[in-house]
C-alpha cells in the first residue's frame, strides 16, 4: 500500500505527483490520485502495479495539531 503524500511517478506515462487519493474496489484494483506540482495538469488516477514510489522524497504530511478544520463553522459573507 502506498501512504498518502508520498511522490510517485507511472511507469508508462512518467506522469509524477504527489499521491492525494486512493480508491480501493471491491474487486481487488487499487488506485491512487496524483496531483502534479504543475498546477497546468490535471490530477490522474493510476493502478498500484504502474507506480513506482520515490524512496528518497519524504511523505508530505499535515500538521493537524491544532485541530483539522471539521469542527470549525464555514465562513458566512
Amino acid at each position: 500500500m502506498i501512504k498518502l503524500g508520498s511522490y510517485a511517478k507511472d511507469r508508462i506515462t512518467n506522469f509524477s505527483g504527489v499521491v492525494t487519493g486512493h480508491a480501493k474496489y471491491i474487486t481487488g484494483c487499487d488506485q491512487y490520485l496524483l496531483s502534479p506540482q504543475n498546477p497546468d495538469k490535471e490530477p490522474k488516477w493510476f493502478d498500484e502495479q504502474r507506480l513506482d514510489v520515490d524512496p528518497i522524497i519524504a511523505p508530505f504530511v499535515l500538521d493537524n495539531s491544532n485541530g483539522s478544520g471539521a469542527d470549525i463553522a464555514a465562513p458566512v459573507k
